[in-house]
């Protein structure tokens, strides 16, 4: 399985750093945010990654090469404008290729075994899922077992970690769009499923929060 990390977006809530960094190039606990990712994904595994890039997308690639100190094949999406998350998969699709495939937004932090990860062939979406944080009390999406559903179940946050067949984006035309409203339409059809997880996860969305994360993971070090 192939893997996808999402890192085109501008990072408005971390400026001014990201006026000369790509939040994904941000560091914390000694590496930059997206490197954390490929170290996971390469122990998961996996062994060709696709990364989308807009904003500085130019320091991206120089930082990560293709890949090679990691043992992983990474391949550049490149966006002029940034397209979302839903427009920003489908544009990269044809690095994908037919078989599902991991999606990992850059901005968050999580401690998921990617290895356990897996879609069943009637579905098109499975999606990892958090405990609302603070700053997003309502949730995103229902769990109900080991499904997402339209209106029952346990309301949570969708972590940005998910495994997606390309039949899902099939309705779609290139351009800026975003993934919540193909998931929600998944969901009705009932061929979405999902987990629960009780780990560690962060939205690195804000300085504070990068700034508690580095604390935590400091933390974890130290006592080792």
């Amino acid at each position: 399985m192939k893997a996808m990390i999402l890192a085109a977006g501008r990072g408005e809530r971390m400026r001014p750093l990201t006026d000369v960094i790509p939040k994904p190039l941000l560091p914390v606990a000694g590496k930059p945010l997206i490197v954390h990712h490929i170290e996971r994904l390469a122990k998961a595994g996996y062994r060709e990654i696709v990364i989308n890039h807009a904003h500085l997308g130019e320091m991206l690639e120089q930082r990560l090469g293709r890949g090679d100190q990691w043992g992983v094949a990474i391949n550049y999406s490149a966006e002029g404008q940034a397209l979302e998350t839903g427009g920003g998969i489908f544009n990269a699709l044809p690095l994908l290729g037919d078989a599902p495939f991991l999606v990992i937004n850059g901005d968050i932090w999580c401690d998921v075994d990617l290895a356990e990860l897996n879609l069943s062939p009637e579905d098109l979406a499975h999606l990892v899922l958090v405990p609302n944080p603070a700053h997003h009390p309502q949730g995103d999406f229902y769990l109900q077992g080991e499904r997402l559903s339209d209106r029952s179940g346990e309301k949570l946050t969708f972590s940005g970690i998910g495994i997606y067949d390309p039949q899902l984006f099939s309705s779609c035309r290139a351009g800026s769009f975003p993934l919540a409203p193909l998931i929600r339409q998944a969901i009705s059809l009932g061929k979405v499923s999902g987990e629960r997880h009780v780990g560690e996860w962060t939205d690195v969305g804000t300085p504070q929060r990068l700034e508690k994360l580095e604390q935590k993971l400091n933390s974890f070090s130290n006592s080792i």
